[in-house]
């Protein structure tokens, strides 16, 4: 404690400022070094006269011209000494980890398919359809929830003819007609053939909408447009419920709404095509209809306003169909090539066939039902 020392305010705390002494012996053992730096200084050798080798202990600057002038961040380029090819690798890396092997093909086909569509060198038929925009963009955008959300699994496909025409009819649910976009994805993925739905007048009144669905194959459900199609040796569906089977509510599901006056089966008598029922259980789960906005619905030119568990207590996110588990079957083929000319002017014979098609439609739901393990397995 002899050593130690008082150091005056104001020195910052730095042994002997102030003072006017040297550090102590305190001090110095804390630096490490053992002596002050005057006293360090003072035991440097000095370099001799006229000697141009630097005293011992000292740095020599380096010349002026030697040093290097900084180069600031915002001077230096983002591509500054990567060479061109490197980059092009490297994308090619990139590009085959995300898109695999094909991606160059792919690209290239995607590619001709932009420059087509800015050319106009693509084909629409008559009624507004364009194969091309339904395969590449409508098929591939509803295929992953149709193969991925819903796990629909596909049955009785070998009841629909290869070619030729033929009418679809099914049964129709959901809320939103979700139902019939899976059809077409299902029918084409397993046949190969488009199927050409038939809207109602909404569809087509909605903006945007309308022109999607002719361009995905759809038209107008009236008995002219039915008829040509058929003729055609088109595969046409129709969902005779209408409104009534996706707006009905969650208590009434799978149980079939009438079948309005017979329109479809006067089409398929006179084309002579035949009629292939189509059963689909799974579709009455995605938007349980809990109630109804009537007033609203008048307001707003709609059948129906929805109220699910989920909208629009959620906002957007209600809109989100619940992931529930498909089964679609496909029935025989009743066949309308048998009857007489004339046939489809016969009420009564009309009638009989419609009620045979809805009865097959409503007893394969019931044998789906009982099959199906659980809604959402």
């Amino acid at each position: 404690m002899g050593d130690a020392e008082i150091i005056p305010i104001g020195t910052r705390g730095r042994p002997g400022r102030g003072t006017g002494r040297s550090a102590s012996s305190a001090a110095r053992s804390l630096r490490g070094d053992g002596a002050a730096p005057d006293q360090a200084s003072a035991r440097r050798p000095a370099a001799k006269k006229g000697s141009t080798r630097p005293a011992a202990g000292h740095v020599e600057e380096p010349a002026a011209a030697a040093v290097r002038p900084a180069v600031r961040t915002s001077e230096r380029h983002p591509l500054g000494g990567i060479p061109v090819s490197d980059w092009l690798a490297a994308f090619q890396v990139g590009a085959r980890e995300v898109f695999g092997e094909e991606w160059e093909p792919q690209l290239a086909r995607f590619l001709a398919f932009l420059r087509r569509r800015a050319t106009g060198e693509y084909v629409v038929d008559e009624y507004g359809f364009d194969q091309e925009v339904t395969e590449r963009l409508v098929m591939a955008a509803l295929r992953p929830l149709a193969q991925k959300w819903f796990r629909i699994e596909v049955r009785g496909v070998e009841n629909i003819p290869a070619e030729g025409g033929a009418l679809v009819v099914s049964n129709h649910s959901g809320t939103i007609p979700v139902d019939g976009l899976m059809t077409m994805v299902s029918v084409h993925d397993h046949t190969g053939r488009f199927l050409r739905p038939l809207g109602a007048d909404l569809v087509f009144r909605l903006p945007g909408v309308g022109t999607l669905a002719r361009k995905g194959g759809a038209t107008l459900a009236c008995n002219e447009d039915a008829e040509r199609m058929l003729r055609g040796g088109e595969l046409v569906a129709v969902w005779p419920e209408g409104f009534k089977g996706i707006g009905k509510p969650f208590s009434e599901r799978y149980k079939l709404q009438r079948f309005g006056r017979g329109g479809f089966v006067g089409a398929a008598l006179r084309t002579g095509v035949p009629i292939v029922p189509l059963s689909v259980v799974g579709a009455e789960e995605i938007y349980p209809m809990i109630a109804n906005l009537p007033s609203l619905a008048r307001l707003l030119g709609l059948p129906y306003v929805p109220i699910t568990p989920l909208f629009p207590w959620l906002g957007p996110l209600g809109m989100v169909p619940l992931p529930s588990k498909w089964l679609m079957e496909f029935g025989e083929p009743i066949r309308t090539d048998d009857f007489e000319p004339g046939a489809a002017e016969d009420p009564m014979l009309v009638f009989n066939v419609t009620d045979q098609v809805r009865e097959s439609i409503q007893q394969t739901l019931y044998s789906l039902l009982m099959q199906r393990d659980s809604v959402f397995g």
